[in-house]
């Protein structure tokens, strides 16, 4: 009898022996230790000669060298995430529904599915009534000049449906997608300038103004969409856009404490109020409330952007309020920055950073636009770049901030944690445990050389060139 025919006796006679048994052949065994010992690997190079592309995959292995360590300690676990993505901006739905239906769909689906050929998004920003990238300024209560509406009896969604329509067909695809809110302005004659620019809302209008967001609310949940949280307002301190509103640290406190707090309670409002919403430069705008415990009681946490100042802000916050969440809510990439200086920087501080400072979300500004960055109001943004251009029926290209949120989105989805990852002078590191268990990792090179180190985890090392300029993510 020849050799294999042997094997193949033995193990026939054995399965008859331990009849129910599965015996797997050896070539399985060996297949799942080296499952086990792979890490998935996909890169995107500053100079886009490479973006988001599955590279063939690395190994663990005993032997050891002199490469730098970058060491990953799931025992040291910290915030939950809730997700990555960016605005739905008004101008984002209408460049969108430009596109013709296939395509329009597929792009919905690539945006927020969760198989392999999509980057699933899982957190959106909207902004109540208009943002400065909408065609035209409007509020849900629009009135002639000199008129006010105590009742909000002419309140209405309407000036949204087509967004409305949009975010049904995103919550088809992911209806887990969690929804942060925003005005830019309150209505007009709530304001003490009576303009969409500039310009504070009036203390008697503060009972109202909540009422406003209780309508916005309880409509979108109408429609199907849960909005998780609102901020009282975007950029409280740039009153410079169109539309946009001043809004102080002190008067932000009040609204919430004598009228948006109470009124959610009294109305069993579930939604989240988040302050703040804007730069790292003054974390003190959030102390000063959080300081106060008639409003601190109605907050969830605070929301950030990084036009200035330096992402540990949110950390000088969570130092002093740990019980209060974080959230990075906005970063834009304009018509003239590059796309290696932008994937760069973006992933460093943008993704990487707010996660190591305890945000629960990073967001890029706007979905969509134009090759001209439009539309936007008269007065709004003008150089505003989408994660995604659409330039005719038929074809949408991808910008730099689809691939930065995309390191993040498509293989740390919703409910993961963050844990411990070491970094070294030119590398920049994050890491997770995702619900499934799997670990991931991601790095971004600030040199424009290769470099060279170990992932080490679990007693495990498996050695890793990353190309300079570049961001990579490891999945094992």
């Amino acid at each position: 009898m020849k050799f294999h025919s042997l094997y193949s006796f033995f193990f026939k006679s054995t399965a008859l022996l331990f009849s129910g048994v599965v015996l797997l052949p050896l070539s399985s065994c060996t297949s799942v230790s080296n499952t086990e010992n792979k890490i998935q690997f996909w890169l995107t190079k500053g100079d886009e000669s490479i973006r988001l592309q599955q590279q063939a995959p690395l190994v663990f292995v005993n032997n050891s060298n002199k490469f730098q360590n970058i060491e990953i300690d799931d025992s040291q676990k910290f915030q939950y995430i809730d997700g990555f993505g960016y605005t739905l901006t008004g101008g984002s739905v209408e460049v969108i529904n430009r596109l013709s239906p296939s395509k329009r769909k597929a792009l919905l689906n690539e945006l927020f599915g969760n198989d392999k050929n999509s980057i699933s998004i899982s957190y959106l920003r909207l902004s109540i009534g208009a943002s400065d990238l909408d065609s035209e300024v409007f509020s849900y209560d629009d009135l002639p000049e000199g008129q006010t509406d105590p009742s909000l009896s002419k309140f209405s969604l309407a000036r949204d449906k087509d967004l409305i329509a949009m975010l049904k067909e995103i919550l088809a695809i992911n209806p887990t997608i969690k929804i942060i809110a925003a005005p830019w302005s309150a209505p007009v004659w709530m304001k003490d300038n009576g303009k969409s620019k500039g310009g504070s809302l009036k203390p008697e209008f503060y009972d109202i103004y909540a009422n406003y967001f209780l309508k916005y609310i309880q409509g979108m949940q109408q429609e199907g969409i849960i909005i998780d949280a609102v901020t009282p307002q975007n950029e409280p301190l740039h009153p410079g856009n169109n539309p946009s509103l001043y809004m102080p640290s002190d008067q932000q406190k009040d609204f919430i404490k004598q009228s948006l707090g109470p009124v959610f309670k009294t109305n069993n409002v579930k939604t989240k109020i988040i302050i703040y919403d804007h730069n790292c430069n003054k974390p003190e705008y959030v102390t000063n409330i959080l300081s106060d415990s008639e409003a601190s009681q109605y907050i969830d946490g605070s929301a950030f952007h990084l036009y200035e100042g330096e992402i540990s802000a949110l950390s000088t916050v969570y130092n002093a309020f740990p019980d209060k969440n974080l959230y990075f809510t906005e970063q834009w990439t304009g018509a003239k920055g590059t796309f290696n200086e932008d994937l760069n920087w973006h992933t460093k501080n943008v993704i990487i950073g707010s996660m190591r400072n305890w945000s629960k979300i990073a967001l890029e500004w706007n979905v969509a636009n134009d090759p001209q960055y439009k539309p936007h109001t008269d007065g709004g943004c003008t150089e505003c770049k989408g994660a995604i251009t659409v330039s005719d029926s038929e074809n949408f290209t991808r910008n730099v901030s689809y691939y930065i949120i995309a390191h993040a989105s498509k293989f740390v989805p919703a409910n993961s944690r963050r844990i411990a990852s070491t970094q070294t002078d030119n590398l920049s590191t994050v890491a997770f445990k995702t619900p499934a268990g799997k670990t991931v990792l991601i790095v971004q090179n600030n040199s424009r050389t290769d470099e060279n180190f170990n992932i080490k985890f679990n007693q495990k090392t498996a050695p890793v060139t990353i190309t300079g300029s570049s961001v990579a993510t490891y999945i094992f």
